[in-house]
């Protein structure tokens, strides 16, 4: 059996990727593939649980990213890889980038740390290289626009109640990364209406690869 297809949706808090994945996994099973719909941080009942702390809990960066690498290996070991290994589709909301992103470019933490972590977590024995999505989709938004869009959507959790600036620095974090993998990290303009973005979405994903 091949190897599934792993493609995860990056951006920052109100940046709409939501609907986005669901309608994604919607086509893909119509399609008749097995689908795994899952989120970071979380995605198996221990990495729910060190979600509940991330989000509500305050700590510094290199607590944040422990504890979000923590949950990374055990949705990798339980979830992921077993569902890649299967030749289902994985769809994740959020993956490394994000890390990168909000602790190394919102928080300006130590990016070579958080790249040895990154290499420790995704990493089996035997394997050549650490696993990395095959395709990630960054919904890119002004941080004023999505802070508009999670104001009228929901209650902040810890993170979302961080200024403009650490958003402009999130949004700083994931383009640096789109520009070291431009294979990897397709940019999907956000801001602009929804057909709009499911179009781009949709030739991304379905595309491209199997």
């Amino acid at each position: 059996m091949s190897r599934g297809r792993f493609i995860t949706f990056e951006g920052i808090d109100g940046a709409g990727k939501t609907s986005h994945i669901d309608a994604l996994a919607e086509r893909l099973r119509d399609g008749g593939r097995e689908v795994v719909l899952t989120r970071e941080p979380g995605g198996t009942p221990l990495a729910e649980a060190l979600r509940g702390l991330f989000l509500q809990q305050p700590m510094d960066a290199l607590t944040e990213a422990l504890l979000v690498f923590a949950g990374r290996r055990d949705h990798l070991r339980t979830v992921i890889r077993p569902a890649l290994e299967r030749g289902a589709v994985v769809l994740c909301d959020r993956f490394t980038d994000a890390t990168f992103a909000y602790q190394g470019g919102g928080r300006g933490f130590d990016l070579d740390v958080l790249a040895r972590l990154e290499a420790w977590v995704q990493t089996e024995p035997g394997d050549a290289a650490l696993l990395q999505p095959d395709l990630t989709l960054w919904f890119d938004l002004p941080a004023a626009v999505a802070a508009q869009r999670r104001a009228a959507a929901r209650a902040a959790d810890r993170l979302e109640q961080e200024d403009l600036s650490f958003f402009d620095r999130v949004r700083a974090g994931y383009a640096r990364r789109a520009a070291a993998e431009p294979q990897r990290i397709v940019r999907i303009d956000a801001d602009q209406p929804r057909d709009a973005v499911w179009a781009a979405v949709a030739q991304a994903a379905l595309g491209r690869g199997r």
